[in-house]
C-alpha cells in the first residue's frame, strides 16, 4: 500500500490539461494502485491523477454501487437529464458547494489491460465522473458551484465527490 499526497486548490499542477496514457506500464500500474489506496485511505469516492500530482487521463472511482474502477482516457459521449446537489473534493478539503450535474453519462474508457470499455452511470456515480472528468481538463468543481462554499465537518455529507 503507497499514498500520495493529494494535492490541493492553489496547486498548479490542478490546472493544467492532462495527457493520454499510450500504453501500460508497471508505472502506470503502481499508479493507479496507489491511487485507488490513497482515495480509500481519504475516504473518497473518486480520484484524478492530477490530484496526486500526475499528468495523465487517469480517474478511479468506487461509489460502493459501482465496485472499484479505473479508467483510462475516459471521454462522456453521452449525457441527460439533471442533478443538483452538494459536492466536495478531496483536493478542497473541508469545503462543499451546490453543483448541477447530468443526471445520466455514458463514458468510454481502457480498463488496465487497455481493453476499451463502457459505462452508464445515474445519479452518483454519474456526478462522480464528471467530476473526475473535469480534474483531467485542469477544472475544479468550485469552478460550478452555484452560490457560495460551505465549511463541512468530515462526514456532514454522504454524497460528497472524490
Amino acid at each position: 500500500m503507497a499514498l500520495r499526497t493529494i494535492r490541493t486548490e492553489g496547486d498548479p499542477v490542478l490546472n493544467k490539461k492532462c495527457r493520454e496514457v499510450k500504453e501500460i506500464t508497471p508505472r502506470i500500474t503502481e499508479l493507479i494502485s496507489d491511487m485507488f489506496d490513497t482515495m480509500y485511505e481519504a475516504n473518497g469516492v473518486g480520484l484524478a491523477a492530477p490530484q496526486v500530482g500526475i499528468l495523465k487521463r487517469i480517474v478511479v472511482i468506487d461509489t460502493g454501487d459501482s465496485g472499484a474502477l479505473a479508467m483510462i482516457n475516459p471521454v462522456i459521449v453521452e449525457q441527460s437529464g439533471s442533478q443538483t446537489g452538494d459536492e466536495g473534493c478531496l483536493s478542497v478539503p473541508g469545503k462543499a458547494g451546490c453543483v448541477t450535474r447530468p443526471n445520466y453519462v455514458k463514458a468510454q474508457f481502457y480498463d488496465e489491460e487497455m481493453n476499451l470499455c463502457e459505462i452508464e452511470g445515474t445519479e452518483l456515480l454519474a456526478r462522480c465522473i464528471c467530476h473526475e472528468l473535469d480534474h483531467l481538463d485542469g477544472h475544479l468543481y468550485t469552478e460550478k458551484v452555484e452560490g457560495s462554499l460551505k465549511s463541512v465537518e468530515y462526514g456532514e455529507y454522504e454524497d460528497l465527490e472524490d
